[in-house]
């Protein structure tokens, strides 16, 4: 087995420190990456600190992985070294199905997530991205377009692919108001991506202090949810809402800016149940939904849309020594508007 050198927690209550562990070996349908980049998701967080109560320690999160292939297995055809390649947020799936859905493989069960689980065996760990090399079957690794460097490129992985999918799924496009809940590292996603599409986009974030960053991405309107006018001006507004905060939320309030037969989707997990009414939703036959990532062909499309319109993530590039402190500005919202980090400075 190879050795690898990265970041892991080792419990809910302390800070990433170095760790060194050995990666599995490769099968033949195996493709072995360097690491360059990897992203930092506020669910790297939930996870670290056990958030969500099924951590495993020692964990290495990273589910937003760039990288160049170093080896592949005999079998491999879709790929050769030197190919510059992603990892999401799942590295199998339908290990129990006769045959893998394309289409719907992340919605089932027996997932494997690229940290924080188990591989197949049901035994060796799962370890994520913030490390030198990560180990992936073929049919997990994504392709990079030419144009989308591999920094900026690598918060796609799953802050793109989280909005691109309900984005799609919903018909955001000419003639549709969408509302983009959050204006943090997976909203500024949905404002490129929803704007891309021909959508009309409307942030609704707590405070102004990103407007201008909002309209540069493509949004058409911003406004402060802290100011309870925004809620009586906006009712009725939207045909979607797409809700990315992390934090609980009056649900409520934003139902009533949907349209007749609008969706307001989820897409952010609070850590606490947030209530809602029947009248929220009765009214005017409007759902309330989720959303979650999207599948490896959804993803590899997603990349392919983002490389003929030139989005990537505005990011923020960080040293690995420094990923507590990263951990507490996400919390803090002090990000413009994704860390992604520098996997070469682990040898420092």
């Amino acid at each position: 087995m190879a050795i690898a050198k990265g970041y892991a927690a080792t419990d809910a209550s302390k800070p990433l420190t170095p760790f060194t562990f050995e990666r599995r070996e490769p099968n033949d349908d195996d493709v072995v990456i360097s690491v360059r980049y990897c992203g930092v998701c506020h669910s790297d967080i939930h996870q670290a600190r056990n958030e969500w109560g099924n951590s495993r320690y020692p964990m290495v999160p990273g589910h937003e992985v760039a990288g160049v292939v170093s080896s592949v297995g005999s079998k491999v055809t879709k790929f050769k070294v030197g190919d510059r390649v992603g990892v999401g947020c799942f590295v199998n799936s339908c290990i129990g199905c006769a045959t893998r859905d394309l289409d719907y493989e992340h919605f089932l069960p027996g997932l494997t997530q690229t940290y924080n689980d188990v591989e197949a065996d049901g035994e060796t760990p799962t370890y994520g991205g913030y490390s030198d090399s990560i180990v992936v079957k073929e049919g997990y690794v994504l392709s990079f377009p030419d144009n989308i460097p591999l920094d900026a490129g690598a918060p796609l992985l799953c802050a793109g692919i989280t909005l691109y999918s309900p984005l799609r799924h919903w018909k955001a496009g000419p003639g549709k108001k969408v509302a983009i809940v959050g204006m943090g590292g997976l909203g500024h996603m949905g404002v490129k991506l929803g704007a891309a599409m021909g959508a009309d986009i409307t942030v609704l974030s707590q405070t102004l202090s990103k407007k201008e960053d909002g309209l540069k991405l493509g949004a058409k309107d911003y406004y402060a949810t802290n100011d309870a006018e925004t809620f009586k001006k906006l009712a009725g507004t939207f045909d979607l809402i797409i809700n990315t905060v992390g934090t609980a939320i009056d649900w409520n309030a934003y139902l009533n800016l949907l349209k007749f037969d609008g969706s307001m989707v989820l897409v952010g997990v609070p850590e606490h149940a947030v209530p809602v009414h029947a009248f929220s939703v009765i009214g005017g036959r409007k759902s309330l939904s989720g959303s979650m990532i999207g599948s490896i062909k959804e993803t590899q499309e997603m990349l392919d849309f983002c490389g003929k319109h030139n989005i990537v993530s505005e990011i923020e590039k960080i040293a690995i020594q420094d990923i507590n402190q990263a951990y507490e500005r996400v919390i803090k919202s002090d990000v413009r508007y994704r860390f992604v980090i520098d996997i070469a400075s682990l040898a420092a």
